[in-house]
């Protein structure tokens, strides 16, 4: 009789093996890290005798669940913003306070509050995409969970490496030190390819070829990145990665919602995994995975749960029942997906979407031990039918929920006995994490509070001031005031002629107090270019975000103004992505053909802009002085000169003091 450490015994055992068999009154034995035994309980207790024997009578033992994609230590992230689309989620809130906070104690505390909530929803192997993976794998290592952890590849620098170079050598050194673990399979994570670039995307898969380690990525979750990449590279993403030679690695790919129907065959004969995500997919409306095609096609596709800030829980059950309603829903037809396929998603065949099937996913002889043992006392289990084997998967997919969830084993390990965890001290764990939610409420308070910070936050302003001086008169004839550029006392050093769409976000306090306007800027050709017939095509337009906060800062003779505190950058987001970031109080839009002049006048530089406005109807016809400075001095200078050229251009001194259109607009004219 062979000697083994564990035996469970008794309950209903369903194995996900090749045949799909369910046990009833059976038994697994455990011996060391492996399962010794699976079979009827009666004849596996004539051939073991075991140190340990736990009664399952009445309980259902099922392989442990596998989280096919995930972001673990985002559990402190939890709640943070929610009811945005992915691209202000993530640009706006998620990465600005990564990049603050994120470091080797928030991965640690995080990935341990994780654990504890994968662990009590029968979860015992995880695919995780993160920074800091080393301090992400000895916590999950110490918990004694099994994972394969991605260190993340961006272009450009995220919390754990100021550039690429750096991801890519951290990554390294990451591998190195964690490959061969027996509970972590370290992998390489090149975030999605608008994130990265050929040249990251090349090298990620030559490390991971290297190394023979899986490579894991975002590909496809929301319709607007496959039309920006269609637009940037002529073809959508799972193509254009395709191309840069990305199926050679042991691809687990995360979401595939938008993926092209002549996509899936690349998929599936590079043997590619797929991580289908229902909860943050739906939550952040990113649409339907094509689930079926997929699988039909011979690509395994796993479930997860995605990041716990974007779901936001680590609740398989939720995922599984979940994943069964949507392709029903979608296609109208409830035969779809049925409870038996879906809960092999959540086990054998996640397995085999992260590469690890010759080892988890189901409950064989020579694999690892990871179990899981469900209660059947709650009252939302009773009854049972055991008609067929199919009963069993209904109840798994449609009634089982993760407080059913009693005991887990990994690598034969106990880690949870009647819902306790044994290697997780929950209350240090949950007071760690208060303590950082509570550092980053205070900076996000501070942040939301003040105009300015939230747009630094989101990168690329110019934290400095300027100072402009500039006036701006409403004219009736503006052609004839054009005409007297022209008569020599200006030397005319460039000209540009431009049509602008300008959105200016109002807030509390008003105009005169603070407010951001998104530009974009079209250049047009004249025909100092070339252009036939005077003006021509528009070159690639410009866009530039501008925050403005106590604009007035003097008024000189003439109505001339000095202007302060610009901050300026490119805006590299739509206007929509500002307008939902940023959600102004109101509103306003002027549409603007400008002809723009640099000139010199009596040794000094001026802007002088000619504009016709077409949006709002009736505004009219401006001449704009602008000149840039530096000092008290130089600005009054300037500003007597601007008066000067106001009056050679036969203009009369304005009582309009606006330095933008925005009085004008929001006075009503």
């Amino acid at each position: 009789m062979k000697k083994v450490d564990t035996l469970l015994i008794g309950g209903d055992v369903v194995t996900m093996n090749a045949k799909r068999d369910v046990i009833r009154q059976g038994a697994v034995a455990i011996e060391g890290a492996t399962i010794a035994a699976v079979g009827a309980a009666e004849r596996i207790q004539k051939l073991v005798q075991a140190e340990e024997i736990v009664d399952c009578t009445g309980k259902l033992v099922i392989p442990g669940l596998v989280n096919a994609h995930t972001h673990a230590a985002m559990t402190l992230l939890r709640g943070l913003a929610d009811d945005l689309r992915l691209d202000v989620w993530l640009l706006g809130y998620m990465m600005p306070v990564e990049r603050e906070f994120v470091g080797p104690d928030f991965c640690d505390v995080g990935t341990r509050l994780a654990c504890a909530e994968m662990l009590l929803s029968g979860v015992t192997t995880y695919n995780d995409m993160y920074y800091y993976e080393g301090d992400v794998a000895t916590a999950t290592a110490e918990v004694g969970m099994r994972a394969v952890l991605g260190q993340t590849i961006l272009k450009f620098p995220s919390p754990d490496a100021d550039s690429y170079d750096a991801s890519l050598a951290r990554c390294r050194e990451f591998i190195s030190e964690w490959k061969g673990h027996p509970l972590i399979t370290p992998a390489i994570a090149p975030h999605a390819p608008y994130t990265t670039t050929d040249e990251i995307l090349q090298a990620s898969v030559a490390l991971a070829l290297e190394f023979d380690v899986p490579l894991h990525i975002h590909l496809s979750e929301t319709a607007l990145e496959v039309s920006d990449a269609e637009r940037a590279w002529g073809v959508p993403p799972i193509e254009y990665v395709h191309g840069q030679g990305l199926f050679d690695a042991k691809v687990i790919a995360a979401h595939c919602v938008h993926i092209k129907q002549r996509e899936i065959p690349l998929l599936a004969r590079n043997g590619a995994g797929v991580a289908h995500n229902p909860s943050s997919n739906l939550k952040l409306a990113s649409g339907f995975a094509p689930v079926l095609q997929m699988r039909e096609a011979g690509i395994p596709v796993g479930i997860g749960t995605d990041g716990p800030a974007s779901n936001n829980d680590l609740d398989m059950f939720e995922e599984v029942r979940l994943a069964s309603f949507l392709p029903k829903a979608v296609n109208a037809d409830p035969t779809l997906l049925p409870a038996h396929d879906v809960f092999a998603m959540a086990t054998i065949e996640g397995a085999k979407a992260l590469h690890m099937a010759q080892d988890i996913g189901s409950l064989e002889v020579g694999k690892y031990a990871d179990i899981v043992v469900l209660s059947q006392s709650g009252v939302h289990a009773t009854p049972r039918f055991h008609l067929g084997s199919n009963n069993i998967y209904s109840h798994l997919v449609y009634a089982a929920k993760s407080s059913d969830v009693q005991d887990v084993w990994v690598h034969g390990r106990p880690l949870l006995r009647d819902r306790d965890l044994l290697t997780i001290d929950v209350d240090q764990v949950r007071q760690q994490a208060n303590d950082i939610a509570a550092k980053i409420n205070d900076f996000m308070m501070q942040r939301e509070g003040s105009l300015l910070n939230k747009t630094v936050a989101i990168g690329g302003f110019a934290q400095q001031e300027t100072y402009e001086i500039q006036v701006k008169v409403r004219v009736d004839d503006i052609d004839s005031v054009e005409a007297l550029l022209q008569l020599g006392e200006f030397e005319i050093v460039k000209q540009s002629i431009r049509q602008q769409f300008d959105t200016y976000f109002v807030f509390d306090g008003g105009a005169s107090d603070h407010y951001l306007r998104y530009r974009e800027d079209n250049e047009l050709a004249g025909p100092d270019q070339g252009a036939p017939g005077g003006i021509g095509l528009s070159v690639r337009p410009k866009y530039a975000l501008t925050l403005m906060e106590g604009i007035v800062e003097r008024i000189y003779q003439d109505s001339v103004i000095l202007t302060r505190s610009r901050y300026q950058a490119q805006a590299t987001y739509s206007l929509r992505f500002y307008r939902e970031y940023f959600k102004p109080v109101r509103e306003y839009e002027v549409v603007k053909w400008r002809n723009r002049y640099r000139v010199e006048f009596e040794d000094t530089e001026f802007a002088i802009n000619f504009d016709r406005t077409t949006r709002p109807q009736g505004l009219g016809t401006f001449v704009e002085i602008k000149a840039r400075t530096w000092s008290a001095s130089d600005a009054e200078q300037k500003a007597r000169l601007a008066a000067k050229v106001l009056r050679r251009l036969g203009l009369q001194s304005s009582q309009e003091k606006q330095g933008d259109y925005l009085e004008l607009v929001s006075a009503g004219f």
